[in-house]
């Protein structure tokens, strides 16, 4: 069963007038994970589709929707997976591929049957991102061993972090749609700070690994004029190109990032300095 809501886009002097209520309703993503379903979510911002995928007691298809006005899924399109879960596997037109916790797959524009599927009885949770694509790379399984690792941030400022860049241009070819895993260190807190902006592509933001009972406070934002949203673990949250993205929590945790846009180069952005926020 798929479940798929749409998201338009919106201009930053609206968001300034936004309740609480209002934030949340237009930039939160919950209950992503439900046994048996497919959930997904088509923003504006760049096209970009966010997804949660639980097959728990029968494989599941990622099956087009209405908004594609598409045969398949990926007749126009290109799809990043990361499993956070145990063990599962994913079948592309007949080709499987196993995930095991914390590893990735991208799958190429054109390919037309994709199902996933347990294995045993581990419960695998396969968030998904998905970009419109221009060019058909292959599709191509990506383990820990195979990203682009860097380590940042100081104990001192409570940032310690490791970058897994797992669907980067770095280690494999992608029309547009970039993904990668952060892992904040015990004793760490706070990710992407100082902050940046980039006007040509646009983010979103899954949180995981988050203690029972604890939150992250995830900043969004012109940075003159920043707003914020307490997640609970397995949220995600939609950041406009003109945004920042920023999160402290009260425990570490694990966020994946997921980007679509004109822009490729990770390093490219507009920093801001920490004190200059608002």
């Amino acid at each position: 069963m798929i479940q798929s809501e749409f998201r338009y886009a919106h201009h930053p002097e609206d968001v300034k007038k936004y309740t609480t209520e209002e934030l949340r309703r237009e930039f939160l993503i919950d209950d992503l994970f439900n046994e048996d379903k497919v959930k997904l979510v088509y923003s504006m911002y760049d096209r970009l589709i966010v997804g949660g995928i639980m097959p728990f007691s029968k494989a599941l298809k990622l099956e087009t929707i209405d908004d594609l006005k598409a045969t398949h899924f990926l007749d126009r399109r290109e799809l990043g997976i990361i499993n956070i879960g145990g063990k599962g596997k994913i079948t592309i037109d007949g080709e499987i591929y196993e995930l095991g916790n914390k590893e990735a797959l991208y799958v190429g524009k054109g390919s037309k049957d994709i199902i996933f599927e347990k294995v045993g009885h581990e419960q695998p949770y396969f968030y998904m991102n998905s970009a419109p694509a221009h060019h058909a790379y292959p599709t191509k399984k990506i383990t820990k061993n195979e990203a682009e690792i860097v380590e940042l941030g100081e104990t001192k400022y409570a940032n310690k972090r490791i970058i897994n860049k797992l669907i980067v241009n770095s280690v494999l070819e992608t029309c547009q749609l970039q993904m990668g895993m952060t892992e904040l260190q015990v004793g760490s807190v706070w990710n992407t700070m100082p902050a940046h902006t980039h006007s040509r592509r646009m983010e979103a933001y899954f949180y995981f690994d988050l203690e029972e009972g604890q939150t992250v406070s995830h900043f969004m934002g012109e940075p003159h004029e920043t707003r914020h949203i307490f997640m609970k673990n397995n949220q995600a949250v939609l950041s406009p190109e003109w945004s920042i993205h920023s999160g402290v929590g009260t425990s570490h945790y694990t966020f994946i990032w997921g980007m679509a846009g004109e822009n490729m180069d990770y390093g490219d952005m507009d920093g801001i300095k920490t004190n200059e926020l608002k």
